[in-house]
């Protein structure tokens, strides 16, 4: 049976800008792949990612090498080898397990021998402003059971001591996205224990680990930029205590599945991150997520308009999308 092979690239306005150490979004550039056999649908999103060398229009021309291939039924594994790890992948490989899903009436937790997917304490993102507008934020969101806080170098000790005092209860991910040395890495020790910090995420460049080799945190750090796929775990040992699995990343969930199973092998913390777009590329990732210490899955909180039927905020927890989004 032929498959039709449909790819968009769609734009999502935020509510708000959304800036990290990197730059700053205002709205989310996306990939979406539907796949149409017999009279079902496959869909699949993920978000280009110019930090690895990604844009809209790569990850569409890499999309449209294996058109052919898979209009005529080429499936997850095969994918896997035709296809770096990345967005394009990424977008594939949900497409093929929604389709696969919607084809069997299996949904994908029970091919994964998984109960249905539940509610979630994910992580809510601050962007990176003074710390007197970051501490207003976190005050709206001191309830949340986890508080994300983008840093870069500038003054990081002011802004997690503003949102500290904002949101006394909550647990904290500081995530400065590659942006400090290890001399600012050691000088905020104390102040990240004593403010408790729960989850240090990529302090340094992916390319500049190894003088985590020689240090010893007293707050766990989790490799993000440092890790994509199940073959970098190695490398990541003594340097790293988490790791963050991101579907655009390892290129969907096939390989998010075989990455977590080996870094659970490894002993390593999960975190489940995602980039900022739609319902449609959260809701694959809630398959790791519940099985990670930290998620971290609020992108598609950030959009001015979402699916009406993706994932929502409901009494500071995230519920999933509903019945027959994506995956069964």
């Amino acid at each position: 049976m032929l498959r039709e092979l449909n790819i968009q690239h769609l734009s999502y306005p935020l509510a708000a800008p959304f800036r990290i150490a990197r730059g700053v979004k205002y709205a989310a550039d996306v990939v979406m792949v539907e796949l149409h056999q017999s009279d079902k649908v496959g869909r699949g999103e993920s978000v280009p990612y110019g930090h690895y060398g990604e844009s809209v229009a790569s990850v569409v021309d890499q999309l449209e090498t294996v058109r052919v291939d898979v209009v005529v039924g080429m499936g997850r594994e095969e994918l896997q080898a035709r296809l770096p790890p990345g967005a394009a992948r990424n977008a594939l490989d949900a497409a093929l397990w929604d389709l696969e899903s919607k084809l069997s009436g299996i949904p994908v937790w029970t091919q994964l021998a998984r109960p249905p997917r539940t509610a979630l304490t994910s992580a809510l993102t601050l962007g990176i402003d003074t710390p007197e507008r970051m501490a207003a934020a976190a005050a709206e969101i001191a309830d949340a059971g986890l508080i994300k806080i983008k840093l870069d170098a500038d003054n990081p000790a002011a802004r997690i001591e503003a949102v500290r005092q904002a949101a006394p209860g909550a647990r904290l991910i500081v995530d400065p996205n590659e942006s400090w040395t290890i001399e600012l890495l050691r000088d905020l020790q104390p102040l990240l224990e004593r403010t408790n910090v729960a989850l240090l995420e990529q302090p340094l460049p992916a390319n500049a680990d190894d003088a985590l080799l020689d240090f010893t945190s007293r707050i766990p750090i989790c490799a993000d930029e440092a890790c994509h796929v199940a073959t970098d775990l190695p490398r990541l040992r003594h340097r790293y205590q988490a790791v963050n699995i991101k579907l655009d990343k390892t290129g969907g969930l096939t390989e998010a599945w075989r990455l977590l199973r080996m870094a659970r092998a490894e002993n390593f913390m999960i975190m489940v991150g995602c980039m900022v777009g739609s319902s449609l590329g959260i809701a694959p990732a809630f398959e790791i997520a519940r099985e990670a210490e930290f998620v971290d899955l609020d992108g598609a909180l950030w959009l001015k308009d979402d699916y009406p039927d993706g994932v929502t905020l409901r009494n500071g927890l995230l519920m999933p999308p509903q019945p027959g989004f994506w995956g069964g």
